[in-house]
């Protein structure tokens, strides 16, 4: 593609855009062509002198999430666009539309299920004709569960050692805190699910998984739950105690429940996957703290959607644009670990690890080699376009690119 920018960062002003946009300028290759974008020059200045200097020379350009010509011109003029504007949404269904117009690759940090299926049902075919790549959740959700997933499936097939059966994320690491823009996309979807139809699509487990107008039926318990603690040994005999629902579990299941479909089913027939948390490997306790996540994530949600607790919440909470300094920010961490036994009755696991707040610093490295490797690595990429997860448009690559950033991602069998 001949165009004037590689990749341009959209929402570079604000606090994980700017994030981003240092790390690309600290970390990709001299002469990759970078521009960032945003509402306004004067406070895209001010970001830019903040940066390295590598980046004293970036371009800026002035577009609105509001303003789909201001988002045309700029599609037309990168490979690559990579936005951190959300809650997506609100701001985000222009911009989708705009790139898969323009045949520009797309990458984002969306935890919405709505937004995802907007982006299905209104850019797939659109994308498809132009061969863009629309990549959503590209950050810590959903990369560790979508790649976790993968490459389990990569090495079974290496090992021919069948299919993919009962599978399980469990967060057994983590030192950070929520991002503001993940807690104004819970308000967002709180608001949303006041309306039945979007209720019954947040509750599908294959909410993601069809193409344009077409969401598969599915009840609520063809899969497992995304809510209810899990016994650690019926995941793994090597895990002890109970394991506790993970926050984002509602999501990030959706994502690789329609990488699986993307690949035509290949994760197998018996594939059924969830996603937990350890909270400790001593049974009464695990069990006790598991219970006390699992009815406070529902009572949290609940208050969510409510007015007057909502306003008392917004007080404490993080909000957009706000975030961890640098220093909490280097002093973050997680550990990801995949478990899975296959149709052969072998166990494997696949595993990633990585230093930095999982919100902010890890996210910013995970959306930066998402947009290089889109806008770099063109020839080795899957040829593949339209609405895609993170493992189905960029696989190996993404791998590879993660590890050279200093992320420890692996799968081996345990048997």
């Amino acid at each position: 593609m001949s165009r004037e920018f590689d990749v341009v960062v959209f929402g570079a002003t604000g606090f994980v855009g700017e994030l981003t946009a240092q790390y690309l300028a600290q970390h990709a290759p001299e002469g990759t062509r970078i521009a960032l974008a945003g509402r306004s020059e004067t406070k895209l200045a001010a970001v830019r002198r903040r940066l390295s200097s590598n980046a004293s020379a970036w371009p800026l350009i002035v577009a609105d999430s509001q303003s789909p010509s201001s988002l045309d011109a700029m599609c037309e003029r990168t490979q690559v666009v990579c936005t951190t504007v959300g809650p997506y949404l609100k701001y985000g269904e222009n911009l989708v539309i705009a790139a898969a117009t323009a045949g520009t690759d797309y990458v984002d940090l969306t935890g919405e299920v709505p937004f995802v299926r907007f982006a299905i049902d209104k850019a797939d075919d659109t994308a498809r004709g132009t061969g863009a790549r629309i990549v959503n959740a590209c950050g810590f959700d959903s990369i560790p569960s979508d790649i976790g997933a993968y490459l389990l499936h990569r090495q079974i097939t290496e090992d021919g050692a069948g299919e993919m059966t009962d599978t399980t994320m469990v967060l057994t690491s983590m030192r950070g805190t929520a991002s503001g823009g993940t807690i104004d996309s819970v308000r967002v979807i709180a608001d949303q699910a006041k309306d039945a139809q979007t209720r019954r699509l947040l509750l599908n487990p294959q909410a993601l998984s069809g193409g344009p107008g077409d969401t598969p039926r599915a009840g609520i318990n063809s899969e497992p739950s995304d809510i209810s603690p899990v016994d650690a040994r019926k995941v793994d005999p090597s895990l002890r105690g109970t394991l506790a629902p993970f926050f984002m579990a509602s999501f990030n299941t959706r994502i690789v429940r329609r990488s699986n479909s993307l690949r035509d089913g290949a994760y197998g027939d018996g594939f059924r996957y969830q996603e937990t948390m350890a909270v400790g490997g001593v049974p009464g306790l695990s069990a006790l703290i598991a219970g006390a996540v699992s009815v406070g994530t529902g009572i949290f949600l609940g208050a969510m959607s409510l007015r007057p607790t909502r306003k008392i919440l917004d007080f404490v909470l993080p909000k957009p644009g706000e975030g961890p300094d640098e220093k909490a920010r280097e002093a973050g961490h997680f550990v990801t670990q995949t478990f899975t036994k296959t149709t052969t009755g072998r166990r494997y696991r696949s595993q990633m690890r990585a230093h930095g707040d999982p919100g902010y610093k890890a996210t910013s490295v995970m959306l930066g080699e998402s947009a290089l490797a889109l806008a770099l690595d063109r020839d080795k990429l899957p040829d593949r376009s339209g609405v895609l997860t993170p493992s189905v448009a960029m696989g190996d690559v993404l791998v590879e690119r993660l590890r050279a950033a200093g992320f420890v991602v692996e799968a081996h069998a345990l048997d």
